[in-house]
């Protein structure tokens, strides 16, 4: 489907710098003028509830990222309405996200349904475009408490029209290769579910019963954790570490310092933290870089989630600078030396049992989040330093392998989103043609 793929035989200059030329018979045009765009707008609080009466209302960016929003309150009589198949759009920041409207919804403040004309703008083309340019808002986002565009700047982005016909055709093509795509990545999402799976069930024994299968043991006092050796103690979190919940955020203010930002991101996906982690530049105040600056052998969890079992999820630390601070959405966890080992503490995190601790303790609706009760009152089983040193030995030799074919899955899922990212570029503005190899698929 994509192997043989050539250029356009002409070409024309779309007067545009950086979309550059375009196939000769494609027209350019403001997305405004094949397009209704609807502007959402809050209405009054007495008409919205968490009853459903009326019609499903949205409001911001928190249902997205998902096929199709889930909507949290109702509305009796909302004064923008996005119909079935409009494309939806925030516009504010994250500007630029995309989801479809499967039905009809009332429109609250920071979303825009955009519905093509379907006359010279196909749906679902208009969808492709906005997915791999929509990014070019973000150059006229304005404003100082959040970045936000206008009804007049979506209006002003440019739509790429090539003839109806060949739209549909180009439509057809993207979804079936599309679909290739994801299926493929979805293989390697369930592959890596299993492996994290695998990896916990082997680090569960050793933090919880140790190395030595003879060990005595005796009532950990903990229902959900059972027995545990005679010589090792069951301690609160907080007895065995510092905590501390980072407000730092990704924002570039007057008058701060410029720092590297350790953020949530760097954390969800990386089970440590080193130089080769891309961190985020921002600024904080000398106080702040003081109080959230990392330290070899710190333990970061994630502490707000859009899930409620992402709660907790580890990383430790193995690089630090006098610039590098952890960020928003995070909980930094500094372990008494005299006490615990931070790879020992981070390998505890890692069970899923002891981890579930955080899952409960999360509180929230459409996103959770731990309190700093929650993270303070976990529970660890805590063996002596020399064991805890000997238990991170063996597992960082059990799980490299694991590890190694994770990080595999990952990065191939990385490559494929790039691929996937730059062809539908590649066809939507014309730099290849997929007349033939359209017509070569059957009809979905």
């Amino acid at each position: 489907m994509i192997a043989n793929l050539k250029p356009y035989p002409h070409y024309k200059p779309s007067c545009v710098e950086w979309l550059g030329d375009v196939p000769a018979h494609w027209e350019v045009r403001r997305l405004k003028y094949s397009a209704t765009l609807i502007m959402g707008q809050s209405p009054s609080s007495d008409d919205c509830s968490n009853v459903p009466i009326g019609l499903p209302f949205l409001q911001g960016c928190a249902e997205f990222g998902i096929r199709h929003p889930a909507p949290v309150q109702y509305c009796r009589a909302p004064s923008k309405i996005s119909p079935p198949g409009a494309i939806l759009m925030s516009v504010r920041a994250p500007v630029g996200r995309l989801n479809i409207s499967n039905q009809e919804y009332g429109l609250g403040r920071g979303l825009c349904a955009i519905v093509p004309n379907n006359e010279d703008l196909h749906t679902g083309l208009a969808q492709y475009q906005l997915e791999v340019l929509g990014h070019g808002l973000n150059r006229v986002a304005t404003g100082s408490t959040y970045e936000a565009v206008s009804v007049g700047d979506v209006g002003n982005h440019l739509s790429i029209l090539p003839p109806l016909p060949e739209q549909t055709a180009i439509v057809r093509y993207l979804d079936q290769t599309d679909e290739r795509i994801r299926r493929y990545i979805s293989s390697r999402e369930r592959l890596i579910e299993l492996l994290e799976k695998y990896r916990q069930a082997v680090i569960h024994h050793p933090v919880t019963r140790g190395l030595d299968p003879d060990v005595r043991l005796k009532p950990s006092g903990v229902e959900w954790l059972g027995d545990v050796p005679a010589h090792w103690e069951v301690r609160r979190l907080q007895h065995v570490a510092t905590m501390k919940v980072s407000n730092v955020d990704k924002h570039i203010k007057e008058g701060e310092l410029p720092v590297r930002l350790c953020n949530y991101v760097d954390v969800y996906k990386n089970d440590r933290i080193t130089k080769s982690v891309p961190f985020m530049r921002a600024t904080a105040t000398m106080d702040e870089i003081e109080r959230f600056r990392l330290e070899s052998g710190d333990v970061l969890i994630t502490k707000d989630s859009e899930v409620w079992n992402d709660i907790g999820v580890p990383a430790l630390v193995e690089y630090s600078a006098r610039d590098l601070v952890c960020g928003y959405h995070l909980a930094l966890l500094r372990p008494l030396k005299t006490v615990l080992n931070g790879a020992y503490l981070f390998r505890s995190l890692q069970s899923s049992t002891i981890a579930y601790q955080f899952h409960i303790s999360a509180n929230g609706v459409t996103r959770y989040g731990l309190s700093r009760g929650g993270i303070k009152s976990a529970l660890l089983p805590i063996p002596p330093l020399a064991e805890q040193t000997a238990i991170v030995a063996y597992l960082d030799k059990a799980t490299a392998d694991i590890d190694v074919a994770i990080d595999r899955a990952r990065r191939e899922i990385e490559l494929l989103g790039e691929y996937r990212t730059r062809l539908i570029a590649d066809v939507v503005t014309g730099k290849v043609d997929v007349r033939e190899a359209a017509a070569e698929l059957s009809a979905v």
